[in-house]
Formats: structure tokens, sequence, C-alpha cells
């Protein structure tokens, strides 16, 4: 569709008790086969491991591809409801070339296909990583936890299929973790939790304005001001669900200050590996601009219908914080390496990961039309209710503390994207 025939990988068969391990290989992405046995090295295999849950979706599956290639064993428990067991064996190929172009050897790759609110088969994988030689003890480190059903129209559609996955499911996960000796978690929050924050406080939105005790601290213009805890105008399930966790993330913390708790809040996903393997193919009706604004750009949809021209921007069209996929999964190792340094400030502690720049909805269009050659029809139509105009993280407190900082461009975003369609022109599926 862009001149690049479709990738010739096959997918790997993963059963509910699969593992796999990385191999090597020095084939190019497009011409890829089965790798060859893995190049294990022997130091990893009685070492430690981070657990990621939902590590085979769209941002799970390029954090684990990040962890392997930043030299962490990862163990992954997915239960392929929005992901695809190709994704599995693409990552391996990934993390077997980067690892073959540098000559070290690879970290294991374990998969289990299970859903984590399943007590009985949480505890089973988790037993496999028990240190025999001590009680309450584990190889497995750190998580991070993905596993969330994520539509906001569809949260609003089934709310307690939401507030049970989202939030029942993390309850009893941390009590697992918990009788595993497992204290260090990475979780995936999101910048909804500010709900109608950024219509009451223009600017970039900073951490301080959404918090779970109240907090006094200098704005930009060292002037005191005071956030009390809560949230303000969030609007809709899946919003309250992840405010709610980070709720209940903060009174763990504070009953145990063993925990160590990272809530990452992430601004607007976009973009994918620019080996054109991995990207984001949502089971269902995309519900994110930019998968919308691709399925235009392939003629799957005849075109973009735009909520709102009217805002108070350069073409009419709202501003949103959009961050490369990429540069999120790093985030996340950034969190997780100052969190076991013990250079994390608070037992649980939020941080924005976002740009800190703006883009409108027709900058990601004209991105994407640059990137494919491809015009995108465009409606305008009206606003939805609960749209806000603006919505653009100061990322500071990220930089500062975890050292991290987004590096990658908008246009980066749009060319990988059209990378993984030239490549995937009907999706994972069609593999």
């Amino acid at each position: 569709m862009f001149g690049l025939s479709p990738s010739s990988v096959e997918p790997r068969s993963t059963s509910s008790a699969s593992e796999a391990s990385l191999a090597s290989t020095n084939t190019a992405p497009s011409e890829m086969a089965t790798p060859a046995p893995a190049q294990v090295d022997e130091a990893h295999v009685d070492g430690e491991y981070i657990l990621v849950t939902g590590g085979l979706g769209y941002i799970g599956s390029h954090t684990t591809l990040e962890l392997l290639k930043a030299g962490y064993n990862v163990v992954v428990i997915d239960n392929l409801s929005n992901s695809y067991s190709v994704v599995l064996h693409r990552i391996q190929m990934l993390a077997a070339k980067h690892y073959a172009s540098s000559g070290k050897r690879v970290p294991l790759l374990r998969f289990h296909n299970i859903d984590y609110r399943c007590s009985s088969a949480l505890k089973a994988v988790l037993d496999l990583y028990a240190r025999p030689d001590a009680d309450a003890s584990s190889k497995i480190t750190g998580v991070i936890h993905f596993a969330a059903y994520k539509a906001v129209s569809e949260s609003i559609r089934h709310p307690l299929r939401y507030y049970s996955n989202n939030v029942g499911g993390l309850v009893d996960f941390c009590a697992t973790l918990e009788d595993y000796g497992i204290k260090r978690l990475v979780f995936s929050s999101s910048a909804t939790v500010y709900g109608i924050v950024p219509s009451r406080a223009p600017g970039a939105l900073r951490e301080e304005l959404c918090v779970h005790q109240d907090m006094t601290y200098a704005d930009d213009n060292g002037q005191e001001q005071t956030t009390q805890a809560g949230c303000v105008g969030i609007t809709n399930p899946y919003g309250r669900s992840k405010w709610m966790c980070e709720a209940i993330l903060a009174d763990l913390a504070a009953s145990d200050p063993s925990w160590n708790l990272v809530a990452l809040r992430y601004f607007n996903p976009v973009g994918c590996d620019p080996s054109g393997l991995l990207g984001e193919d949502p089971k269902g009706i995309p519900n994110n601009l930019m998968p919308v604004v691709a399925k235009c750009v392939t003629g799957q949809l005849p075109e973009l219908q735009v909520f709102g021209t009217d805002y108070e921007s350069k073409d009419g069209t709202a501003i949103r914080d959009f961050i490369h996929v990429t540069d999120l999964a790093r985030g996340h190792i950034a969190a997780l390496a100052k969190s076991s340094a013990g250079k994390i400030p608070e037992s649980f502690r939020t941080y924005n990961l976002g740009t800190g720049s703006g883009h409108t909805v027709m900058d990601v269009v004209h991105a994407m039309e640059g990137a494919s050659g491809k015009s995108v029809a465009v409606r305008p139509v009206g606003r939805r209710e609960g749209d806000i105009g603006a919505s653009v993280a100061q990322a500071r407190r990220a930089h500062g503390e975890l050292g991290w900082s987004a590096e990658k461009t908008l246009e980066d975003a749009a060319r990988d994207v059209c990378n993984f369609l030239a490549m995937n022109p009907e999706g994972y599926e069609s593999l």
C-alpha cells in the first residue's frame, strides 16, 4: 500500500501454559523467519525478572521489547483479549536482532497466557519464580501493570466491567503480590485523572493538580497553592477507574511504606517501533485518534470526523500532548530503575509522561498525510460532551527525578505508523 510488501513473519503457537525464550538472528525485519535456538546468557537463567501484565498489548509490547533491550529478564502475562500471539514472536525477533548486533547474549522472555484476575492461575505462575531458599521472596523484583480495559465509550456502556477488571482486579493483584513478597509496581495510569482541571487551570498540567492527600506547593510564579485530595470532573468510568486505582495505591503505600509504587500518567501515546513489526492494532473499533486516521489513510474508513473546530487553537481543533510509544516505554524503565535504586522520594509517586508540547487534531492529520503520501478526508462535527480544548503535560518531575524526557516527534510517530501499515496492511490478524 505504501510500496512495501507485508512482513513474511508467521505467528508462533502459544498455549495457555506456553513459555518462550529469545533467539539470535541477524536477518532484516522484513525477512525474519523463526529464530534459531536461543543463545541464553547463563547468568540470566536463575536471575531476576520483571513481570509485565498485558505485555503483548500496544504499550505493553513496546515496553517488553525495551526492557529486554535494557538487559532485563521479562515475564509476560496476557490473556490475549486485546492482543495477538504473533506479537510475542516479533518481540523475540527484534530483541534477538538487537543483541546480535551488539554481540551480547539475550535476556530471558517468558510468556504465560492467563488472565491476571484469575488468582489460581496467577499464583501458579508466581510459584515458578519463587526462591526455594527464602520465605516470601521472589525472583520477580518488579511489576509493570498494563492489564486494564481502556476504551472510554465502552466504559460508559459497561461500567461494572471496567470497575471489576481495572479496580477490583488491581486490589486482588496487589494482595497476591504481597503474599509473594513483591512490592515494587509501576502502574499504567492516564491523564484522564485530571478530569476538567485543564479547562480550569490553563497551561501544562502538573502532577500537583491531582493528588491523593492535601498538598501545598509553589506554582510557576512562586505563589503558594493548595490542592485538596480528590478528583475534579472525571467524565467517564474509565478515567474514574484509573483515579480509583491511584487512590488505592496511595492508601497502600501510606499503610505500608515498604511498598514502592509509581503511577505513570500517560497523555496520548502514538507511533510504534520503527521496524514496522510492532504497532497499534486494537481488536474492535479504535478509540484513539492515530489509529482512526490510519484507517482513513488505508481506505478502511471514508473520512475522519473531527469533533469540534471552534477551540482556541491555530486551526480550531483540540490540542493534545502526543507521545511516541517508544519514549513512553522507556519512561517505564526509568521509573523502574529509580525505584529499584531507592531514588523515588515517596512510597507512592505520580509522574506525567508527555512531551510538554501540544499538537492539534489537524497536526496529526497533516503528519500522517505527509508520511503516507495520502490525503485524509475530514468532516467537522460538533464537540462531544465532556471534551476539553487542550491537555498538555508538564513533565519536569519525570525529567528531574527519573532522568527521562521524550525524544521522538509527531513526525517520527507518523512515519513509524505508516511503516507498520505497509508491513501489516490488514493488521496482525492477516498473518
